[in-house]
């Protein structure tokens, strides 16, 4: 491997098959001399700043800097939701919403999370929703996925749903064990993660032994649950995955004295959002500069274990000869606070949990190119389209990629003006208690809560305060304002916010329904236990007055 490796870092800058140069809105469609094979890897909870200056110091991702190298890296790319499942529901596929006219949906649908309606990690979307690879095959593509895909409905933990359907009551549980980290005990070990080696392994081997054999350019998908943290069964019956686990072999991939220990505001001066957040996290108690230091450590030895897999990709490409034919997609499905902020996970607007890695190099694509641009995974699904030759559908969220690093069209000014100087997203689930809008400028990044009037929003200069300390909302209400206008021209977030509102309590009351008599032993043995054994009576009260409240229109309409 390290043979290869070599060759591979030695290697020449991939051969350019040029595109011709067509127009559609979104993208721009062409004819490759040679369509492209496709490889589209996802790993889960993956901070986008590691993989540019300053934040590449900290840990060595050999084969980012690869890629980074020979193709096009977006230094400000984010999600359109800071969570598993709706986030990849809008970069996957194409549904059918039963409004006034058919619209199409966003990673795998290229539509942003209200028009999906995937609120949730339970709410997602329809197995049966023709996705971007479905179109790809049907235009000639051969297509393969392997790993976590993660954006249908039905998946994911009875707690994480109520923890959701509830966020609306009255009372404040922590619904996550304390973040922890865990060392491999072998030394040597390399194969931390081994259900995604062992995807990851599947892949290669479709490689080697089905995909160089085919005539037809095929199209792979590979879902990394890495570098998401580990489940931590010692919180008890009930627990959620709050470890970061690794081995030696890949903290020695760290810089340890390049980590640096975020800021916190004290308890009293946090956003009340934020602190929610916190609490619920488990995140309000003391740490230990060292317990920070150490979940930052093993955060980012888990990235350099998510690396190697991409690694495995790129040396099969490369050892099978189809590299230069194959255009290579990386990216996340959100990032990883790792105790920014005061948090772990993700399910928030700050960057570490809402900028995500983007990187594409292939044919056409132009090398060691930094593109400054604010995209977002909506993007993913007309990029592969338009990698294929496809006309894109008029009504998507997102916008090709190709205008923006392709070689053909690096100086065709008028795909580039298409893009909208802005980015949307969104938060509708759990360990927030309100939902949540940011609008990513070039410079600001403004955040909304609930219907707007309710909570404060938050105004961050991203120029002068990378760090997101200062909330200059208030300071500047002019820009807050304006900002907020335009948010409301995108979104009509106090109606969504209805919506989900309305969504949560209908939920919830089929769900309790469904348990029937057990209800109050089901509820009470989730992951907020530790804390709802103490006062159980007190908890189901207050969810009782909740469904009193929170009606909404039934003529609630979304935009």
């Amino acid at each position: 491997m390290l043979l290869l490796w070599v060759l591979v870092m030695a290697a020449s800058a991939l051969a350019v098959l040029a595109p011709g140069a067509g127009g559609q809105r979104r993208g721009a469609a062409h004819a490759w001399p040679d369509a492209p094979n496709v490889v589209l890897v996802v790993s889960d909870s993956f901070d986008g700043r590691l993989t540019f200056y300053p934040g590449s110091q900290v840990v060595k991702l050999p084969f980012i800097d690869f890629m980074k190298a020979h193709g096009t890296s977006f230094l400000n790319a984010y999600t359109n939701s800071p969570i598993c499942c709706p986030s990849r529901a809008a970069n996957v596929i194409i549904h059918i919403l039963q409004m006034k006219t058919e619209v199409q949906k966003a990673m795998w649908s290229g539509l942003f999370t209200h028009l999906t309606e995937s609120w949730n990690n339970f709410k997602g979307l329809d197995p049966n929703y023709t996705t971007w690879m479905d179109v790809m095959e049907k235009h000639g593509y051969l297509t393969q996925k392997f790993g976590k895909l993660d954006y249908t409905s039905g998946h994911h933990s009875v707690s994480n749903r109520v923890e959701a359907w509830t966020r609306d009551v009255a009372f404040l549980l922590r619904q996550e064990g304390r973040p922890m980290v865990n060392l491999f005990p072998k030394k040597t070990k390399v194969r931390v993660m081994e259900k995604d080696w062992r995807n990851t392994d599947r892949a290669v081997n479709w490689l080697r032994k089905e995909a160089i054999n085919y005539t037809q350019p095929f199209v792979l998908y590979l879902g990394l649950n890495l570098p998401h943290p580990y489940p931590s069964p010692s919180s008890g019956e009930n627990f959620g995955a709050s470890t970061f686990r690794t081995s030696l072999y890949w903290l020695k991939k760290v810089s340890y004295d390049a980590i640096k220990i975020p800021k916190w505001l004290p308890l009293s001066e946090m956003h009340p959002i934020d602190y929610y957040s916190s609490y619920t996290k488990n995140c309000t108690g003391k740490f230990t500069e060292k317990e920070i230091k150490n979940i930052r450590a093993f955060y980012y030895a888990m990235c350099a274990e998510t690396d190697a897999m991409l690694g495995e990709i790129i040396l099969a490409l490369r050892q099978l000869d189809l590299l230069q034919k194959t255009i290579v997609i990386y990216t996340s499905d959100h990032g990883e606070l790792a105790m920014e902020h005061r948090q772990f996970y993700k399910m928030s607007m700050y960057e570490a949990s809402a900028h995500v890695p983007l990187l594409i190099m292939g044919p056409g694509i132009q090398a060691n190119l930094q593109v400054s641009n604010v995209v977002s995974l909506v993007d993913i699904y007309p990029t592969m389209l338009d990698i294929a030759g496809i006309p894109l559908p008029q009504n998507l969220s997102g916008y090709s990629l190709l205008p923006l690093s392709s070689e053909t069209l690096k100086d065709e000014d008028k795909f580039k003006n298409l893009r909208p100087p802005w980015i949307l997203s969104e938060f509708h689930g759990c360990n927030v208690n309100a939902s949540t809008y940011m609008l990513r400028t070039n410079q600001w990044k403004y955040v909304a809560y609930s219907d707007g009037a309710s909570e404060l929003p938050q105004l961050f200069d991203l120029s002068s305060d990378p760090d997101e300390l200062t909330n200059i909302a208030t300071k500047f209400p002019e820009i807050t304002f304006s900002l907020d206008q335009k948010l409301r021209s995108i979104i009509n977030y106090p109606k969504v916010s209805a919506s989900v509102h309305q969504y949560n309590k209908e939920q919830f009351i089929k769900w309790k329904q469904s348990v029937g008599q057990n209800y109050s032993n089901v509820i009470a043995n989730l992951r907020w236990h530790q804390d709802w054994l103490k006062e159980p009576r007190k908890y189901e009260s207050a969810i009782d007055q909740w469904l009193k409240t929170h009606t909404n229109p039934k003529n609630s309409e979304q935009k």
